[in-house]
This record gives C-alpha cells, structure tokens and sequence, in this order.
C-alpha cells in the first residue's frame, strides 16, 4: 500500500446517494467528524476527502452536496445524469477515486453501517489486508421481512455456488490495488458483492451492529432486492440453467403418476388436463430462467456505458 507523504495514506470515502436529502446534512457532517478524527491522529492524510455520488436523485441531494463541498473542501461531489442503481453508482464513485486516492471506503448514505468501525478497516489495511468487509453480527433493527429476505438472499446465493460474505452488503475498504483489480471487470450488471469476492487478494473483516435510520426510507424494496439478487446468480452463476435437467426428470415421474392414477380412478380427462398444466407451467419456469440469462447476454454485447457523469463539484 502507497502512502502519501503528509501523515499516512489518502482515504477516499465513497457515499452513493439516492434521494437522500433527508438524512444527508446528519450523515455528512458524522462522516466529517470521522475523516477529521483520523487526519488528526495521523492514522490518514491530510488530503483525505469524502465523495458522495447522486444517482440521479429527484430531490435536493445535489444541491445539498454542492453546499458541502463550499462550506469544506473535503467533500467532493458526482452526480450522475440519471439513475443507474445501487451499483453503478457506487462503481462510479471508486473508479473517479482509484488514482486520488491510497484507501477507498464505501458506505450507504443512511449510516446504518457504523462509521466507527472504519477505523478498524483501515488499521487491518495496514497490516496487509487490500479488501476489508464489513459484515454485520446484528439485524435487530431490521423489519421481519427484512431479515428473512436478506436470509433468503444469502441462502440462495450460496445455494447456486456463488461465494460471498454472509450479511455483507456494500460496507468494505478497498485499496488502490483491489481498485486496480475492480476496474478490470467490465460487465454491465454489476454485483460488487460477488466481485469483491472473486478478485482473489487478501481480505479480511470488521464485524459491527447495524443502526436504524435515523430520517427517510430504504431505497431498496423488495422488487430492487430480487434484481440485484437476480443479478448475483446470473452473473456468477449458471445452475439455474441446470435446472432444467431435474425439472425435466420431475415433470416425468409426476406426468406417470397422473396417468397413473387417472386410469385408475377412471378420470382420464382431469388427469390428462392436470398433467397438462403440469408441463406447461415446467416449460413457463425454464423458459423465464433462459430469458434472464438471454437478456442479461443482450445488455452486455450492445457495450453500452453503465453510467454518464452529469457534473463534479467544482465544475460549471
């Protein structure tokens, strides 16, 4: 790991904002406290900043940004032209930090994450860790649904092969190496939570307990928790696409077992029928999962770029 010259190494703190003008004047001025703390204590340079990236909000997110990058050159501002996710986003912010920066910390607007805890991502950057995942040992402040989709999540993902950190979200150092190494990565449906994984160099976690919100709502409902974890399975993984040979195998030994039983009963119209719809609704399944795959290869080979940056902070 580089370090600049001036008290330690450049940490770039990576904020993707989505209408978050509720809770964004708390939130920036905690994660102010936090980068002053650590230049303070020469733990991280004197050129350490915060860049908060607007997703295409349709409040006052980026006013609010560019009033904070007046009142303090630390923060730093990108908003996109309109909204791309999650995602896109938050590669937008580390990719516009990779060269400026030695550390880079991502981390969700609402500050349910715990800031604190990422004085420990940087000490175990220090001691050789290029990626640092935040991994939360507490989901008490989420909903019920909340947390028995988010182990759901998990399940499916490990279920289909894809390796990543159990209750792991988007919370996690990564130095200019492992940005070097994310940038290599071109696919158009991002899952960071896979590649962060699948990079391959030395990691290491912070475990912490997660907060309530303090101001407005998720952004992500339950439909943008099924697409991104649709994007984790189809892009790391193809069993879905082997389903095809069980549900195949199924579908038959239930179509026997309705003929079966409608001539013994004597009822071969109903059993005809049921064994019918039986099929037909084996066929509508694969062939959803075969779309999925199908649009997601259709989205990759136009090549189109993720995201278009609008406006810097700074920038007329």
């Amino acid at each position: 790991m580089t370090t600049n010259k001036k008290n330690g190494p450049v940490l770039a703190v990576v904020v993707p904002c989505y209408n978050e003008e509720e809770v964004l004047m708390e939130s920036a001025a905690i994660l102010q406290s936090f980068v002053q703390r650590q230049i303070d204590s020469a733990e991280v340079s004197e050129d350490s900043y915060i860049l908060m990236v607007d997703d295409g909000s349709k409040d006052r997110t980026w006013t609010e940004i560019c009033k904070f990058h007046d009142s303090d050159p630390m923060f730093r501002g990108l908003k996109l032209a309109h909204n791309r996710g999650h995602q896109n986003a938050l590669y937008a912010g580390l990719m516009e930090v990779r060269e400026d920066c030695d550390l880079s910390i991502s981390i969700d607007a609402d500050l349910q994450d715990d800031v604190d805890s990422m004085a420990e991502m940087i000490q175990k950057a220090k001691e050789g860790a290029n990626i640092v995942f935040g991994v939360r040992n507490d989901r008490t402040t989420d909903t019920v649904m909340k947390r028995t989709t988010a182990d759901w999540y998990y399940r499916t993902l490990n279920a289909m092969g894809i390796h990543t950190i159990p209750q792991h979200a988007d919370f996690r150092l990564m130095d200019r190496t492992a940005l070097d190494a994310l940038s290599q990565y071109r696919e158009v449906n991002l899952f960071l939570r896979g590649i962060a994984t699948d990079i391959g160099l030395k990691t290491d976690r912070v475990y912490y307990s997660r907060k309530a919100r303090t101001a407005g709502e998720s952004k992500y409902s339950l439909k943008k928790m099924f697409l991104l974890a649709e994007d984790g399975v189809t892009s790391f993984s193809t069993a879905p696409l082997k389903l095809s040979f069980g549900f195949g195998a199924a579908a038959d030994g239930a179509a026997l077992l309705l003929l079966f039983r409608a001539m013994r009963d004597r009822k071969s119209q109903a059993g005809i029928m049921a064994m019918i719809c039986f099929m037909q609704s084996i066929q509508f399944y694969l062939s959803g999962i075969m779309g999925a795959y199908i649009g997601k290869t259709y989205t990759e080979v136009k090549d189109r770029p993720r995201y278009y940056i609008q406006e810097r902070t700074g920038e007329k």
